[in-house]
This record gives structure tokens, sequence and C-alpha cells, in this order.
């Protein structure tokens, strides 16, 4: 879901402390019975996710995906605009840093889509004016932009899975529909795929030449996520070779390919839907506020909660829309959805965190939900690393030294649940995890001699390899499970592989109190 301000008026002052305080823990936005998919499921259904509003703490250019503690009132219209993402400020991408001499052997981005238009609309009011075709006088804009829509007219030269060849490759409505990705959207991207374009330019991971195999690019159907990963294709590689190029469709959201039966996953998100209903229903201020805006809309509460007003809010405030009133009516509804009904929301929505997070549902079903696409990901470093060992004849056509998945938040949210990392800030609208291998120098015959006993002869030892996991461009990998333990000692400052793949392969399975995943999705309940 997502999130909603008013603006100010006398009526909000009373709860601007309340609100403030609320904002200040802007970590996951609506966690509710619709943030994940109850099964595998061929496209995202509408409004599966609870988009929500997380705040970006700046302190010396580097943006924290962690909350820290507050010494002010934070204001939470600032915190929301975090997630909402807006294209208007500089960042700092820390995806390409290593030691000195470190080689980069492959990196593998999941992306959330970008700005998107809601999914529903609110009863009886105006659906936002939001114009999604793409104009370079329209912002916010970018300097790829006008090239982008020129090279996705030759988007029939590339190949394409069924059936993503008939996805349009541009939004184009001049007024949105429901879920269509914005203009902001594409900008998100661009300039995403041109911060990892910098990144990786002097580590030539991609050469020139680059062959079909070295790029794999993967999405789901709808169009917002195949338009999001087009555009950070572009700003990655600008004027790339659409001949050289196959995109792939993913059927299910949690991109498990072909391992997506597990009983167990579906289990545990049935607790989790449980535990969340019960919450709610708990909940006497929630169910007024839901009263009290139903009557302000002249509609029935029921119809309200469906329609999920919170998602449409979102987006009049990531668009600096006003926000949707009701006109006067005879029964006295009419008016102005509130901030101090986002208040309420906003504080159930924290409360329902911490139970979550306290109960560890969700933990058991995100590991069960991304083990397949961790698994994949594993795969993939593990035959890079071979194919760059010392004397190994290369397979024609490379390896896959760069991969994009291009998903939605109720992808990324399991991941990083899964990845151990829970205190993260829920994905914002173009979100971004990114996996980098990396291998260090090989140890050289002098290095060699000294650590060789007496009568011993020196070898050269190949490279040792290392995994880094970065959030939003910043370097999250020591707060994973895998890797929050490791002694970064100075002569080993990154996580070896090996941490990696022994989370993936075995140790991620504890939590469900299994040894492999067929275990963990098979065994019978009790």
């Amino acid at each position: 879901m997502s999130s909603s301000v008013c603006g100010w008026t006398s009526s909000c002052r009373a709860v601007v402390k309340m609100v403030s305080t609320v904002a200040a823990h802007l970590l996951f936005f609506l966690i509710s019975v619709n943030l994940i998919p109850t099964t595998p499921i061929v496209e995202e259904r509408p409004f599966q996710a609870a988009d929500g509003v997380i705040g970006a703490a700046l302190g010396k250019n580097r943006k924290r995906v962690f909350p820290v503690p507050h010494t002010e009132e934070p204001n939470p219209i600032s915190e929301a605009y975090g997630y909402c993402n807006t294209p208007n400020r500089t960042e700092q991408a820390w995806e390409g840093h290593s030691p000195a001499d470190y080689k980069l052997l492959s990196v593998q981005v999941m992306i959330r889509h970008g700005d998107r238009y809601p999914l529903y609309s609110i009863p009886k009011t105006k659906r936002p004016s939001i114009d999604c075709t793409l104009s370079t006088s329209r912002k916010p804009s970018h300097p790829l932009l006008n090239s982008f829509i020129s090279h996705m007219g030759q988007g029939s030269r590339g190949h394409w899975e069924s059936p993503l060849a008939s996805v349009p490759r541009l939004p184009n409505h001049s007024a949105c529909e429901m879920g269509e990705l914005t203009q902001t959207g594409v900008v998100q991207h661009l300039r995403n795929g041109q911060l990892l374009h910098h990144a990786y330019k002097r580590h030539n991971l991609l050469p020139s030449d680059w062959s079909p195999r070295q790029l794999w690019v993967e999405t789901t159907g709808k169009s917002r996520t195949l338009q999001s990963g087009l555009a950070f294709l572009y700003g990655f590689i600008p004027d790339f070779d659409w001949t050289r190029l196959t995109v792939r469709h993913q059927w299910s959201t949690l991109f498990c390919g072909s391992a997506c039966d597990c009983p167990a996953r579906n289990r545990y998100l049935e607790e989790e839907q449980r535990r969340q209903y019960r919450l709610r229903v708990a909940d006497t201020e929630l169910e007024r506020t839901y009263v009290d805006m139903a009557r302000t809309l002249g509609v029935l509460t029921r119809q309200l909660r469906a329609a999920n007003p919170i998602d449409s809010l979102l987006c009049h405030l990531c668009h600096d829309l006003s926000f949707p009133c009701a006109p006067m009516g005879d029964t006295g509804s009419g008016g102005c959805l509130t901030m101090a009904q986002f208040a309420v929301i906003r504080r159930q929505q924290l409360d329902d965190e911490v139970d979550r997070r306290r109960m560890g549902l969700y933990r058991k079903y995100a590991i069960l939900a991304m083990y397949p696409y961790l698994n994949r990901t594993a795969t993939k470093m593990e035959r890079v690393a071979k194919a760059g060992e010392a004397g190994r004849q290369p397979r024609a056509g490379g390896e896959e030294v760069f991969t994009l998945a291009s998903a939605h938040d109720v992808t990324v949210a399991p991941l990083l649940s899964a990845l151990g990392l829970e205190e993260a800030r829920f994905p914002r609208f173009a979100a971004r995890i990114v996996f980098e291998l990396w291998k260090s120098p090989p140890v050289t015959q002098g290095q060699a001699k000294k650590k060789a006993g007496k009568g011993e002869k020196s070898k050269t030892k190949d490279g040792e390899l290392f995994i880094r996991v970065l959030y939003n461009g910043e370097d999250v990998t020591f707060h994973t499970t895998f890797c929050r333990s490791h002694d970064r000692h100075a002569s080993q400052p990154l996580c070896p592989l090996k941490n990696f793949l022994s989370f993936v392969r075995k140790d991620m399975f504890s939590v469900v109190n299994a040894t492999s995943y067929k275990e963990a999705c098979y065994r019978r309940p009790g």
C-alpha cells in the first residue's frame, strides 16, 4: 500500500507531533495481507503489495538504508518523499568499490519497477491527472530520455520470450492506465542504469563486443517491469545492440523459475496473513478511522477498504497533486482525507511491523520464496568463478557477467528478509539490490616465498573470491545473515563467497528447521 498526507490546515496541527513521531520510524510501508502473493503467480495481482512511505536519512552524501535514531522530529512529508524516490538530487552509489587490484567478475541486479500510476481508484473522487507519455519537455527528464525513446522504436530487432513481444516497450497513454509506469519511473531507472554504468566502467565488466550469453535480462510480464528493465539497461549500456539482446519472461513475481512449487511456503504465508488480520481487527482506532474516511467520501467502509485508498494517495503525494476530496452531500458526506487519518494508519502499520518480526512467520516465508532466485544467483557466480580460474579454457561466448531482474516490491521485500536485512527500508520505487562477485589478486612469487618454509617450493596462488551486497547504493554486506559475524581484518576486508554459498545451499534452511529446500517445502507439518 501507500501512504498519504494532506495539506497543512488548522485541523491537522493537533496531530503534527504524533505524525512526526510515527514518521521517524518509517521502515516498511504497509505490511498487510496483500504484501506477498499466496502462491507463485503469473502476474502481480491488483494491489498485492503494500507500497509505503520510507524516508532516507542522509549523511555525508550516503543514503542510509537502515533507520538511525533521530534527534529531531522529522518532517513526515520529507520522509514520504524518500519512498517516492523523486529523481531530483545527486546520488552516491557505492557499487564498484573494492580494495586495490581486486577484479570484478560479475554483477547481478534485481530492481523494483519505477514510479507507477495507482492500481485502484478511490470511489467518488477524481483519478489523479497524470500523463504517461514520454516528453523531454516535461519534468522529471533525463539527458538520455530522447535517445531512449528513439531506441525503443527499434525493439523488434531484439529477441523476446513469449508473451513479452506484445508488451509495449514505452508507457504511451496521455491519461495513465492503472499500474502504468510514469515518466518519473522511466527517469528513475535511466538514472539507476547510468549510475552503474559509471560505477563499473573502469572495471571493463562488459566488453564493447559483449556476447548474448554475457548479458541476461529477465522480467515479469507487466509493462511496468519490462519498461523499467529497458530503461535501466539503456542507462547502463546506451544504444545497446538489440540483435544481441534476449529478454526473458518470468511468470512468477518470485522469480522461482521451475522451482516454484513449495507447499510449506504457502502455509507460512497463510499463517502470516492470519496474524496480520487478527492484529488489524483488534485495532479499534484503525476501524474508526476507516469509518470516518468512508463517511467523508459517502461510501460504505468495506467499499473504501476494497479500493485501497492509500495507494492512490501516495501517487498524489509523489506527483505533488492535491489530495482528492468529495463534494458536500445531504447526508453529511464531503471533504478531504486528512493527515490525522494517515497517522492512525501509519501507527497500525508500525505495530504490525513489530509484531511481524516478533512472530517470524514472514522470514520463514521469505526464505522459501527466495531460495530459487538465490540459488540461481549462487550458481551463476560459481560458473563465472570457475571460468576465471588460471589456465582454464573459457567457454565460447563467455559467461553471464551481468544479470538484470526487473521485479516488484513483492519480490524485493522477501529477498531483503531472506538475506537477513529485515531492518532495511521497504523497497521504494526503483529500488535496487546488487550482488557483486570479486576476485583478489593472485599471491605473487615474492609473497609466496615469505609464507613458504625452508626447502619448500614457492607457488603462485590464485586469488580468492568475495561477494558484496548493496541496497540502493549502500554496502549492506556485513548486515546479511551470512556475513554479519565475519571478521573484517585488513588482509580480507570483503565477505568470502563461500559464506554466501554455504548460506544458500544449507544454512538458510535452519530458520525452518530443515537442511534443504525440498525437505523444507514438502515435510508434513506437525
